[in-house]
């Protein structure tokens, strides 16, 4: 994308946006790989510790803007709208910067954030990625890219450094959002019928940690199944690696836009159900794999 770069931070530099659980491993790891890193948060104290690493510190989202790529690492579409779309932080940022949005929002969201970005002349790339925080601490996330050949291509070596793949998936990057959240349909969906499996085992006097190691070392092997499934055998919910309240959000996003393309979900107003039912029961603060006691119950 065509733009001056006059007013930037560094030609060389990044910026993260966001300093949650995921966030601050994303900027460690770059910050490790010698990148000049801007950090900006909300609240100071998730910065301290880059910051003794060596990053620097935003007075603001805007001057943190002025970095040549910027790297979002909020929670939902509330989040990036309130920053970005309705703060007019847009019309301060220098033309050719690259703002690269890691958030799981709705397709509608990023649209009408390229859209915006585009209207200032500021580049504009989804990439939520799959991997949780020690995926993220190890460098080695899936990194779902969708947006501009030549942003992708811009971006790609900061990819390089928080993730172990780059998967381009379109220009559009709503395309990266969808795949996003029907990943996270997905998990949802094996979430549940692991529950389901281990209520009937237990009723019939299995052992759930045996049945969970038989099915994962044979049927169903992989991080998703092992992972969720030893935590459901356990009953083991924190710490909350992505808590039941993320989840809902996530899987209304899929209601969406399957309402939006016609699409019918079943099992997915199932999980509805569920996860209102979890969150009605205090457990929104629980890792998501805790739906499952519903099923329990």
């Amino acid at each position: 994308m065509d733009g001056s770069m006059e007013g930037m931070i560094g030609v060389s530099g990044i910026a993260v946006i966001g300093l949650g659980a995921m966030g601050r491993p994303i900027a460690r790891n770059l910050l490790k790989s010698g990148h000049d890193v801007v950090v900006w948060n909300r609240s100071d104290e998730p910065a301290d510790g880059l910051v003794a690493l060596g990053a620097r510190r935003a007075a603001s989202v805007a001057e943190a803007m002025r970095t040549p790529v910027v790297f979002s690492v909020l929670s939902d579409d509330r989040a990036v709208a309130e920053t970005f779309l309705d703060s007019g932080v847009l019309a301060q940022t220098p033309g050719g910067t690259v703002h690269v949005n890691l958030a799981t929002v709705s397709a509608d969201l990023a649209r009408r954030a390229d859209a915006a970005h585009a209207e200032h002349g500021v580049g504009y790339v989804a990439a939520p990625v799959f991997g949780r925080v020690p995926v993220a601490e190890a460098g080695a996330l899936n990194v779902l890219a969708a947006g501009e050949h030549g942003l992708l291509d811009r971006v790609q070596p900061f990819f390089d450094v928080i993730g172990s793949r780059t998967w381009r998936l379109g220009d559009r990057p709503e395309q990266a959002n969808i795949v996003k959240i029907l990943g996270n349909y997905l998990i949802a969906c094996a979430i549940q019928s692991l529950g389901e499996a281990v209520s009937l085992a237990e009723g019939a006097g299995v052992d759930p940690g045996q049945l969970v190691e038989l099915l994962t070392s044979t049927l169903f092997p992989g991080p998703v199944y092992s992972g969720y499934g030893s935590m459901i055998a356990e009953r083991r919910y924190q710490p909350a690696g992505f808590t039941t309240a993320l989840g809902r959000k996530d899987l209304h996003l899929a209601l969406d836009a399957a309402t939006d393309q016609g699409v019918s979900l079943p099992v997915g107003e199932l999980l509805r159900t569920v996860f209102d039912d979890a969150i009605a029961a205090g457990r929104g603060a629980d890792d998501w794999a805790g739906i499952v006691e519903q099923q329990r119950r």
